[in-house]
């Protein structure tokens, strides 16, 4: 597969759409973000990286790790996590409390923020230090030693989140949350704020295409946790726009509203694209328009 031709084509493809949409005003850090950038980059199962465009800028993951932070605690705990949240598309903005009332504090899935104060509730119980294990990791398997967090986007996000707060004291009434609620928020919040490119992402993410193995060859899930993983990525991954990205992409894929979006193609590759302007759902809209145009020209999607 000629992957730096297919990534040049979609470059020309999208250019017009690139610019569109808003950055995400409501976290002051991220308000003023060009939204005339864009990146993209391909890793392959060996470690062979492709890119264009911005593709080695940092920008903040957001959202995007999330995914991480889920393969990590079903590393350490297996499926006793799913006890605690459930696998579901929410069908409501990611910031909803609507559904945790009749729901008995039970987020509905992994990926919108009451989900992921869950995970991250888990990873802080297993490990003492959510925000710290997330980013080694990061840092081992995108071989990017200078990944880090930005403790401008962690201070805007925490004087802003009075929302993740009622959503977290929320679910610890209910008995969901272990650990105190000011300190999972603050983990929370700095692992949002971690700050990777396009090619830090796509290496990152390569044991989700290699069913669960490391950069190193060791395993950090099983075949069916990575598929659990790919799963709920497929069906919740882009907020409540998740059945037009299965639509359009094909792919599992989980967006952050950094602008950035990762997909999978299992066996075969994982990609990273970011472009901060953002349509009213959160996702990135010359984003979500370069995956649907590679999924197009490569064939490459699961269904």
């Amino acid at each position: 597969m000629d992957y730096q031709g297919v990534l040049e084509e979609i470059a020309r493809d999208v250019a017009p759409l690139i610019g569109s949409g808003e950055p995400a005003a409501y976290i002051p850090a991220l308000a003023d973000v060009d939204p005339k950038r864009f990146g993209m980059a391909v890793a392959d199962l060996d470690g062979n990286v492709y890119g264009v465009g911005d593709w080695r800028t940092p920008f903040s993951a957001q959202s995007i790790t999330k995914v991480f932070t889920l393969a990590l605690v079903l590393a350490h705990g297996g499926d006793s996590v799913w006890e605690h949240v459930g696998r579901e598309p929410s069908g409501n903005p990611f910031n909803s409390l609507v559904q945790l009332e009749y729901e008995n504090g039970i987020p509905r899935n992994p990926f919108i923020n009451a989900g992921a104060l869950v995970v991250t509730d888990r990873l802080q119980t297993w490990t003492g230090d959510a925000s710290s294990e997330l980013l080694e990791f990061l840092r081992r398997e995108s071989g990017n030693p200078e990944l880090a967090f930005n403790a401008e986007v962690a201070g805007s996000e925490s004087e802003h989140g009075d929302r993740n707060a009622a959503l977290a004291h929320f679910m610890a009434s209910y008995g969901n949350i272990a650990n105190p609620v000011p300190a999972l928020l603050d983990h929370y919040f700095w692992q949002c704020s971690i700050e990777t490119s396009c090619a830090d992402l796509a290496l990152a993410a390569r044991f989700l295409a290699r069913h669960g193995l490391l950069a190193d060859g060791s395993r950090l899930l099983t075949r069916s946790e990575a598929k659990q993983v790919n799963a709920v990525m497929l069906t919740c991954g882009t907020y409540d726009a998740a059945g037009e990205f299965a639509y359009r992409v094909g792919l599992p894929g989980k967006s952050g509203v950094g602008g950035g979006i990762v997909a999978v193609v299992p066996g075969q590759c994982t990609l990273c694209v970011w472009s901060p302007g953002l349509d009213e759902r959160g996702n990135s809209v010359a984003g979500v328009a370069a995956l649907d145009r590679f999924t197009t020209l490569t064939g490459l999607s699961v269904f």
